[in-house]
C-alpha cells in the first residue's frame, strides 16, 4: 500500500500527558509569492493549553492551517503524537485526532442539532456508539438537548460553537486547533465559550488557542506564543509574558533584551 493510503501509527504509542504532542520546528508558508511563516517552531504539551497571539496579519491562521493540513508548508516539519504529518492531506490529519474549530458556523446548518451531531458519531464510531454518544453531548451541553430538534441555522452563535465543541468533546480528540471561536460573539456569550472549552480541556484534549480575547486564551492557557510579522517572538509560559505582551504583539522592542 502507498504511504498515502497507509493509516500512519506512532511506534511507541501515543505521548503521555505533558510530552510534546504538536511540533513545528522552524516551518515556513506561502500564499504564492507572498510568505506568511518564517522558520515558525512551537509546542503543544499533550494535556494542556496553548495561546498563540499576535495582531492581524500575524499569521496565526495559517499556522492554524498549516496544522491542519490544509495549507502546504515550504520548509521545515510538523510532529503530531509523535508522527511526522509535514505534508499529509487534511483528512488523513483529522483521522488521526487532530480538529479545527473556526470563527464560522463549522455546522451543517440545515440539519437539527441532532443530525449534526448523529452524523458525525456514526461516522467516528459506527451505529451502535450513537445513542451513547448523544447522551454525553447532551449531559455536557444541556441547551443542546432542549434544542435537539432545532435546525442548527437557527442558533444563536454561541450554541452553534456548543455544537461544533460538543463533537469534540465526545469525541475525545487528542487535539482541537481553535482559531477565533469567539469572534463576534457577546461577551456573556463567551464566557459560555470559554466554559465549554475548560470541559474540553478537562477530558483530556490538548488546545491551541488563536483567539482576539487575548485575557481569556492566557487565562486557560498554561504556554503561550507571540507572532510578529509570520515569526516567533515570544515562546515560554504565561507568566513570563505578563506586562509586555502589548510590546510584543505590536512588534515594539523587548526593553527587557536591551
Amino acid at each position: 500500500m502507498s504511504a498515502a493510503g497507509r493509516e500512519p501509527t506512532p511506534a511507541d504509542g501515543p505521548v503521555a500527558d505533558g510530552q510534546p504532542l504538536l511540533e513545528l520546528r522552524d516551518v515556513g508558508a506561502s500564499y504564492g509569492p507572498y510568505q506568511a511563516l518564517f522558520e515558525v517552531s512551537l509546542t503543544v504539551r499533550a494535556g494542556h493549553a496553548l495561546a498563540l497571539v499576535g495582531a492581524n496579519g500575524a499569521g496565526k491562521s495559517t499556522v492554524a492551517r498549516v496544522v491542519s493540513g490544509l495549507v502546504p508548508t515550504t520548509r521545515g516539519t510538523i510532529r503530531f503524537d509523535g508522527r511526522d504529518i509535514t505534508g499529509r492531506p487534511a483528512y488523513e490529519i483529522a483521522r488521526m485526532g487532530l480538529s479545527q474549530l473556526t470563527e464560522g458556523r463549522s455546522v451543517f446548518a440545515s440539519l437539527t442539532v441532532e443530525e449534526n451531531l448523529t452524523l458525525s458519531f456514526r461516522r467516528a464510531l459506527g451505529r451502535r456508539g450513537v445513542a451513547d454518544a448523544l447522551d454525553r453531548a447532551y449531559a455536557a451541553f444541556p441547551r443542546l438537548g432542549e434544542r435537539r430538534t432545532q435546525s442548527a441555522g437557527t442558533l444563536s452563535g454561541g450554541e452553534q460553537r456548543m455544537l461544533a465543541l460538543a463533537r469534540v468533546l465526545v469525541l475525545e480528540q487528542r487535539l482541537l486547533v481553535v482559531d477565533e471561536l469567539s469572534f463576534g460573539l457577546a461577551p456573556v456569550v463567551v464566557d459560555e465559550v470559554y466554559a465549554a472549552l475548560e470541559q474540553v480541556l478537562a477530558s483530556g484534549t490538548s488546545l491551541l488557542l488563536i483567539e482576539q480575547h487575548v485575557d481569556r486564551a492566557l487565562v486557560l492557557a498554561d504556554d503561550v506564543v507571540v507572532l510578529s510579522k509570520g515569526r516567533v517572538v515570544y515562546d515560554g509560559p504565561v507568566a513570563g509574558v505578563e506586562g509586555r505582551l502589548g510590546d510584543l504583539v505590536l512588534g515594539r522592542p523587548d526593553p527587557a533584551a536591551g
